[in-house]
């Protein structure tokens, strides 16, 4: 264009001409780059949109497997649970009448005990496929998770784990509801701390964010264990997956359950110096 604008110069044209010869080849150009810049936005949008798309849509194939996974386990949690009142009323007629000496009482009571976990199972079981009613109050961070380690001390103490709490925002409040909170923060930090073995240290960090604006609360729990393979990340919140000897595998489900409830997100990753890293995004 300026090649073409010298070649007009030279034949003569007036400068007024040439003047606005060049404004319209300037507003060709801003024109042009506007036009290619908001390509390119709609390009990135795109791409985001499409990424956006089939997050949802696992998110949607996610809770079809889960409400009819969720249908029959609950069927058979009630199943369950019928007979297991009359097995413990029977253990305890048992140990009613049996000497608290005899070898015989212990064996009751190792029934009664094992009818018990069976029965904390069908509660988990129950918990996971029941609408959970959310009541939410705006609560501090800080005492909530000060309730919930004081509760954990102990298996904190036996393992010798350091809990690092300096990401911590003192001044952080959370609209949640408290007990389901307490459970959520419970199972992931001790799931943290069996993963870190001895001499570990669990990393807490708990802020308000504005990486997404649907999302104003990031709270984090990291361990420095050894992480989880790749090819089990699919699966690290289905119910009844486990890598652990004992459990049901229902723990990390209901902490997804429940975050799910308060209108939240959980991922799970590993960091760069090993370890797994939960994440809960709130509104």
């Amino acid at each position: 264009m300026t090649e073409m604008i010298s070649e007009t110069k030279q034949n003569g044209i007036s400068s007024e001409a040439i003047e606005q010869l060049e404004s319209v080849f300037k507003a060709y150009n801003e024109t042009t780059n506007r036009m290619y810049q908001s390509y390119q936005q709609l390009q990135s949008e795109v791409v985001r949109l499409r990424q956006e798309l089939e997050h949802k849509n696992e998110q949607l194939e996610r809770k079809s497997r889960l409400a009819a996974l969720g249908e029959m386990a609950a069927g058979m949690a009630h199943e369950i649970r019928n007979p297991l009142g009359g097995m413990q009323l029977y253990a305890s007629l048992l140990m009613r009448d049996l000497a608290p000496q005899s070898s015989q009482y212990g064996w009751a009571m190792k029934i009664s005990k094992g009818i018990q976990n069976m029965d904390l199972i069908v509660n988990d079981i129950l918990t996971f496929t029941q609408d959970q009613a959310c009541e939410k109050e705006c609560i501090p961070f800080g005492s909530l998770l000060s309730s919930v380690l004081d509760y954990i001390r102990p298996r904190i103490t036996d393992k010798h784990i350091a809990m690092d709490e300096s990401g911590v925002d003192s001044r952080l409040r959370v609209r949640v509801d408290g007990p389901m909170m307490q459970r959520v923060l419970t199972n992931l930090i001790l799931n943290a701390v069996e993963a870190c073995g001895e001499g570990g240290v669990v990393r807490i960090r708990a802020a308000e964010s504005r990486e997404d604006p649907e999302y104003r609360i990031r709270i984090s729990v990291a361990d420095t264990g050894s992480g989880i393979p790749p090819e089990l990340m699919g699966r690290i919140f289905d119910p009844f997956f486990t890598t652990k000897d004992t459990g049901t595998g229902l723990g990390l489900a209901i902490v997804h359950r429940l975050v799910d409830c308060h209108g939240g997100l959980i991922t799970v990753t590993n960091t760069e110096n090993g370890g797994a890293m939960f994440t809960i995004q709130l509104p």
